[in-house]
């Protein structure tokens, strides 16, 4: 987890190093809590900023990615697999799961293990969020397209 994150970390500092901010949210497995610190510690000592929204679904951190206006969003979680596994879901940042093309990029820093890690004087900050699942709520309700269904069913004649 700490190789793949400093690759990912390290790939999106490549692409703008000016914006240091990254959404990180996770599904409800047993081993989530740990799998989420070393994330978030990892991505602090190269310098990044991470905004955790905890127990989240991927939409939510999807969303939330332009919003925060990141440089992109990690999604920790294993889908469907058993329960002992988990994952890294990468975002770009409008919220995008990576290209092919930047997983492959990816996979050579961390095949590399081409990491520069911050000045302790440089480390990222940390900020929990659990607004987000309320805000996607309140988007998909307000979707302008969306029909509302009638509070109470209509009456039978």
């Amino acid at each position: 987890m700490v190789k793949f994150t400093a690759a990912y970390g390290t790939w999106l500092l490549k692409q703008n190093a000016e914006n240091r901010k990254v959404v990180i949210g996770r599904d409800g497995r047993i081993s989530g809590e740990m799998i989420k610190q070393l994330v978030i510690s990892t991505l602090n000592g190269l310098g990044i900023d991470v905004v955790d929204l905890d127990l989240s679904t991927t939409p939510t951190v999807e969303i939330a990615v332009p919003l925060e206006q990141a440089a992109g969003g990690i999604i920790l979680t294993a889908s469907h697999n058993p329960r002992e596994w988990n994952a890294l879901k990468l975002l770009n940042a409008k919220g995008e799961f990576i290209s092919g093309a930047d997983g492959a990029e990816l996979l050579d820093i961390a095949a590399r293990e081409d990491f520069t890690f911050a000045d302790v004087n440089k480390l990222g900050s940390y900020r929990k969020d659990d607004s987000y699942l309320q805000k996607h709520i309140d988007l998909v309700l307000n979707y302008p397209s969306l029909t509302r269904l009638p509070s109470k069913p209509p009456t039978s004649k």
